[in-house]
């Protein structure tokens, strides 16, 4: 009988088993035949921790200090947004909500000298934003899982989930497996895993978001931009490895499976994007989506199930997996090992599952 069982090999399971293992025998079950297959694999690797409820920013702060202990982890990289001016409000609250300082357009076209003038008429920066080389994260977890004996399991899709004398009983294409404690943390497929469980779901939804790899604006070296955000979060752009990863930034609901592009939704995103810009988006080096899953308040949920205390979740990441995952593992673990947890009553009320009765 092993002492955690999870379910989901994203960057939530993962860096759950680095931590569980510190307490007992830890056994990883991921559907695909490689880690981080959906959501944590097509993500946009941004740690910006103003981003999102205010649940989310301190969890997303409490996470810093993992990011800075760990060598290469984070570069550099700076926001930006910018807006029509028919934008005024929208843009001033991503002002205030991201802590960002007001420049002239000018100024951030000197920045991003692609920004259309005659467009472009409010502008703010900040440089509280770093990529996440999110394998290195990765991976970092699953050496530390293994280092003290976790298993991860592949291609080991969940069909059937029993509750035995002793605790779980999981049944998947990589055979029969059992644990003391559940923990949910299917992505996507976390209320598919809770009915399964016979455990209440508990409402989340699978949103998708696309994107689109193009050539860099008119052969310019953009290495040094910032992640640009359209007012509203109508669209966003972030250099990656030469090119520009441009997404339309749309949540529309889903139901789990293995997404992919809408075209006509890309086509509309990469129009907000060209309004904005001079250079046109002449041709697609490469698109694809991810599903975003969040809660219906949109904050993460991690606790034991109000109702079985064995049943444990560790859910809807929504867009902040990478960025909260340091501190969303430890206050797992903490949680599960009955420790203090140095985060705040609010916060911990705030994700925690009994939340949804």
């Amino acid at each position: 009988m092993t002492d955690f069982l999870i379910i989901g090999g994203g960057i939530a399971g993962i860096s759950a088993a680095a931590r569980l293992s510190e307490l007992g025998s830890v056994i990883v079950l991921e559907a695909e035949s490689a880690l981080a297959h959906h959501a944590s694999g097509r993500s946009a690797a941004l740690y910006e921790p103003r981003y999102g409820a205010p649940a989310v920013v301190e969890l997303s702060l409490a996470s810093e200090d993992h990011f800075r202990a760990t060598e290469n982890i984070l570069s550099p990289r700076g926001l930006m947004s910018v807006a029509r001016a028919d934008q005024r409000a929208e843009f001033d609250a991503e002002v205030r909500d991201f802590q960002l300082d007001i420049v002239s357009v000018d100024e951030a076209r000197a920045i991003v000298p692609v920004l259309n003038p005659d467009v472009v008429a409010f502008a703010a920066i900040a440089d509280h934003a770093w990529d996440i080389d999110t394998d290195l994260l990765l991976q970092g977890f699953a050496r530390e899982a293994k280092a003290r004996g976790a298993q991860i399991v592949t291609n080991a899709r969940v069909t059937a989930i029993a509750k035995g004398g002793e605790g779980w009983i999981v049944t998947s294409a990589a055979g029969e497996f059992t644990g003391r404690l559940l923990i949910n943390a299917a992505g996507a497929w976390v209320d598919e895993v809770a009915a399964m469980a016979a455990i209440r779901p508990l409402g989340f939804t699978p949103n998708r978001r696309s994107m689109a790899r193009i050539p860099a604006p008119g052969g310019l070296d953009i290495s040094g931009w910032p992640m640009i955000f359209g007012a509203g979060e109508a669209w966003y752009a972030k250099p990656d490895a030469g090119a520009l990863i441009v997404s339309p930034a749309e949540e529309d609901p889903q139901s789990p499976h293995d997404a992919w592009a809408d075209d006509m939704v890309l086509a509309e995103g990469l129009a907000r994007y060209e309004e904005m810009v001079t250079e046109p988006v002449t041709r697609l080096i490469s698109n694809w989506a991810g599903l975003r899953t969040f809660a219906p308040d949109r904050v993460l949920v991690i606790g034991p199930d109000a109702r079985d205390p064995s049943f444990f979740w560790l859910a809807g990441q929504g867009g902040y997996g990478f960025q909260t995952c340091p501190a969303a593992s430890r206050l797992a673990a903490d949680l599960v090992g009955g420790r203090p947890t140095g985060l705040s009553d609010g916060l911990l009320s705030a994700l925690d599952p009994a939340r949804f009765g």
